[in-house]
């Protein structure tokens, strides 16, 4: 009686990285016309380079953007109080660096706990990398300011965030746990010193302006969003219903149509002492907009976790709070991180439709300069929308590029 001995598995060879010049051969001229396809699409790529290389540094007159770049940045902000929007920066620097450092502290703790290696740390190199967009953005910006001031200051927040980065990492693991009330008050400070001294919001402008509705936007339609899609599965018809009937609504109607809706309808329901300022209706209209997508979203994410992972939830005897916050939403909010950030992307760019109502953000900062005396007349919108795009394609960029970090490490689409 003879055995069958199954062979042994060969090992599989790991993949070699390429030489640039077996990459090119391998990739770009594979064959005679992958070769023509290269040359062509290449020196049409390299032509277009050249042409805007040259139009950026030698034929464009940028000096419209040097006089008016504090309006580009912060509208009609009193100027004997632009300290305010430097401390917020510092304590936005510092805030980033504590959270940052005890994430990573606490990775490393858990690696440990679990006998694996630590992570590796980012370095210099690596952050630039995963920044550079941003640097990019800052040195144009310092580029074309009249003073080292701006330059002393961009450094000193620098050194705000390393350092807090430092702190972040050396404290100990019982203060980390409260990371979450450090960053509250952190949050809470940077409003006050923005808005101490009788600087209201109305009174914000430029990309000071477009930043704020859309973090703000973020932080207060989230929740709502959330809390809407667990309505709308509710086993409550009239939850159900009521959140149906808002989605539903809202997603129909346009957001210019909200503005316009919130600039001039929502005065008449609220008494006049408590009528709250155009850029606080602004911000109403874009959490309500933004909520109802985001509620879909969810409910996407929501669907796509197994019925078992709620029943197993339910064997343990957990109630159905516990196993909606630790077993359910954990997963679905997982499985719908790109939907939700080009959602938020989205949320960045549609910030630049309250020009509409007459609020000042950076998109109406363009109008107003190139309708300048010095400047009327000249054909200078190109240089100005050039510029405003850079900064939102900037914004836009850095999110997308964190959004696929922050899913390789979670696994996204992996099984």
């Amino acid at each position: 009686m003879s055995v069958e001995v199954a062979a042994p598995e060969q090992p599989q060879a790991t993949p070699t990285r390429l030489r640039p010049r077996e990459w090119a051969k391998r990739n770009l001229f594979s064959t005679w016309y992958n070769s023509v396809l290269t040359l062509v699409f290449g020196g049409a790529l390299l032509w277009g380079t050249v042409a805007l290389l040259r139009w950026v540094f030698f034929e464009a007159d940028w000096e419209i953007i040097r006089v008016n770049l504090l309006l580009f940045l912060m509208g009609r902000f009193p100027r004997d109080q632009l300290w305010r929007p430097w401390v917020a920066t510092g304590l936005i620097a510092v805030l980033i660096g504590v959270v940052a450092g005890v994430a990573r502290a606490t990775a490393v703790d858990r690696t440990a706990e679990s006998g694996l290696p630590a992570p590796r740390p980012i370095t210099p190199q690596g952050w630039a990398r995963r920044f550079w967009p941003v640097i990019v953005l800052v040195g144009v910006l310092l580029a074309l300011t009249r003073t080292w001031i701006p330059a002393a200051l961009t450094v000193g927040c620098i050194g705000a965030g390393v350092a807090a980065y430092a702190v972040g990492l050396k404290l100990p693991a019982v203060i980390r746990r409260w990371t979450w009330l450090i960053a509250l008050a952190l949050l809470v400070g940077i409003y006050l010193v923005l808005s101490g001294g009788g600087v209201g919001w109305e009174q914000w402008g430029g990309l000071h302006l477009n930043l704020f509705l859309t973090v703000a936007g973020i932080l207060f339609a989230f929740p709502i969003g959330v809390l809407l899609a667990l309505a709308r599965r509710s086993t409550l018809p009239v939850v159900r219903t009521i959140a149906v009937g808002y989605i539903e609504f809202i997603r129909g109607v346009p957001l210019i149509t909200l503005l316009f809706m919130a600039a001039f309808a929502l005065g008449f329901l609220i008494p006049v002492n408590l009528r709250p300022g155009q850029v606080t209706r602004a911000l109403i209209a874009i959490t309500a907009f933004e909520a109802a997508y985001i509620a879909e979203i969810v409910r996407g994410g929501l669907q796509s976790v197994r019925r078992g992972q709620v029943e197993a939830s339910q064997a343990l005897g957990l109630p159905a709070w516990k196993t909606t916050r630790l077993i359910v939403l954990p997963q679905a909010l997982r499985a719908v991180i790109p939907a939700m950030v080009g959602q938020f992307i989205s949320l960045f760019k549609d910030t630049s439709l309250v020009t509409i109502i007459g609020l000042t953000d950076v998109l109406r900062v363009s109008t107003l300069a190139t309708t300048q005396p010095d400047f009327l007349g000249r054909g200078l919108d190109v240089i100005t929308l050039t510029f405003i795009a850079l900064i939102f394609w900037t914004g836009a960029y850095t999110m997308s590029r964190e959004a696929r970090r922050l899913e390789k490490r979670l696994g996204v689409g992996e099984r």
